[in-house]
């Protein structure tokens, strides 16, 4: 893995993290988008899992999360984590060998992020990766006023998130591992939340006309997003467009989960027929 920095017009730094594939053929790059609170540095297991099939992978950190710059959990403007993965998007593709397949891969929030990317059709890209995505959030009607309040007077105030580390996974050492890692945060702004509340239903809204081949994959047990959010997006996707996997009593972080086996097989067995189907 080799870090780098990708730097803004404003002058923030996103981090960026490369995996080149093993000695074996390259066949594509996949760009990973992490959740809230998070960082791309916990994926290294799901980068060499990729690297087996022939992809390079590159992760970045969000704005205001992990090696980035920015205040921890804040959001300078309401389309940055858009803006921001354009210009990730922009800066590998110029550096891949041309005619090679970009996918992306979010999860959670970057989930919500790259889905959103896909229905703006912001930049183009070649497949789509879902895991655990935030299209739908638990809220309870007392959440639902603040947000529809607080983001207009008080934007840039930060909260806890309120996520319990305890439902990400069913193994306790990654849960440890979370709670220990001083890249993670508990942060976030009344603008980053708001984003989160409303920009499901305006992705789910383009579902009807979902234009990538997508793999989305959720656990049943998800007490950290909604699962109603992905099958909402699998029942109304145009038919054979995406590939849905729900994991019965899995949580949050599927990869990361007690017997994650069954997920990484689903994710090999997507990821091979895209690219032998592509010619890659």
């Amino acid at each position: 893995m080799t870090a780098t920095a990708l730097t803004r017009p404003d002058g923030e730094r996103l981090a960026l993290r490369d995996w080149p594939p093993p000695a074996i053929a390259r066949r594509a790059t996949v760009l990973l988008v992490h959740g809230l609170g998070e960082h791309s540095g916990r994926y290294e297991h799901l980068a060499r899992e990729l690297g087996r099939c022939g992809c390079a992978v590159r992760g970045y950190d969000h704005h205001g999360h992990g090696r980035s710059s920015g205040v921890r959990g804040a959001l300078p403007q309401a389309d940055r984590l858009l803006t921001d993965l354009a210009a990730v998007v922009d800066a590998t593709r110029a550096a891949m060998p041309a005619g090679e397949p970009l996918i992306l891969l979010g999860h959670s929030m970057g989930g919500l992020v790259t889905a959103s990317f896909v229905a703006r059709a912001l930049r183009p890209v070649d497949a789509l990766v879902l895991s655990s995505p935030a299209l739908a959030i638990f809220t309870s009607p007392l959440q639902k006023l603040l947000l529809a309040t607080l983001p207009q007077w008080l934007p840039n105030l930060r909260v806890g998130n309120g996520l319990n580390p305890r439902q990400l996974s069913h193994d306790a050492a990654v849960v440890a591992a979370y709670k220990a890692d001083p890249l993670c945060h508990d942060r976030i702004s009344t603008r980053l939340a708001h984003f989160l509340a409303t920009e499901g239903a305006a992705t789910l809204a383009h579902a009807g006309a979902w234009p990538l081949p997508t793999l989305l994959l959720w656990g049943s047990a998800d007490r950290m997003v909604d699962p109603a959010g992905c099958r909402a997006l699998a029942a109304a996707a145009p038919a054979g467009r995406v590939s849905a996997h729900e994991f019965a009593g899995y949580y949050h972080e599927i990869f990361n989960e007690a017997d994650p086996a069954p997920v990484f097989a689903a994710l090999r067995t997507w990821v091979e027929n895209f690219l032998n189907k592509n010619g890659s």
